[in-house]
């Protein structure tokens, strides 16, 4: 799982005393504008991920025991300064597992998210029974929290 983050002082200090997410390491920034070009001319960024003339921070962070997320803040170029909607092709959200889905929003509430109308129960689907509840970190990153009945 990765997300890209306009400010990743933020998002970590965020994740790991709001969610309690582990800091693993970091790594850059990286300036494809200081590494050489590729044999076919294309800066090293282009060639490797995509984004021509990328700058670039790169954090871990560890979840849980088996789930580490990766956030990632470019600095150059600078991209569209909020997230992709949930409909949009390649737009992303995290689900995490919760025991008290009620608690969980709450507190979350108290610690800059913002929590949509209301739970979403499930029952009798495919799926197994659960209630979900989606959030925006405070970032404006869509959170999907889920507690099976």
């Amino acid at each position: 799982m990765s997300l890209t983050v306009s400010d990743i002082e933020k998002a970590i200090d965020f994740y790991t005393s709001v969610m309690g997410a582990e800091l693993e390491y970091r790594m850059g920034p990286f300036d494809a504008a200081e590494m050489p070009a590729e044999e076919d001319g294309r800066d090293w960024s282009e060639a490797h991920i995509n984004v021509s003339g990328a700058r670039l921070q790169i954090a871990m962070l560890k979840i849980t025991d088996n789930l580490s997320m990766e956030m990632i803040q470019y600095e150059n170029p600078v991209g569209r300064q909020q997230p992709a909607e949930n409909y949009d092709v390649g737009s992303r959200h995290l689900c995490l597992e919760v025991n008290n889905l009620e608690e969980v929003v709450a507190y979350l509430s108290r610690n800059g998210c913002t929590a949509m109308s209301a739970p979403i129960l499930m029952q009798g689907a495919p799926c197994p029974d659960s209630k979900s509840w989606y959030v925006l970190d405070p970032f404006d990153n869509q959170l999907e929290l889920v507690e099976y009945l």
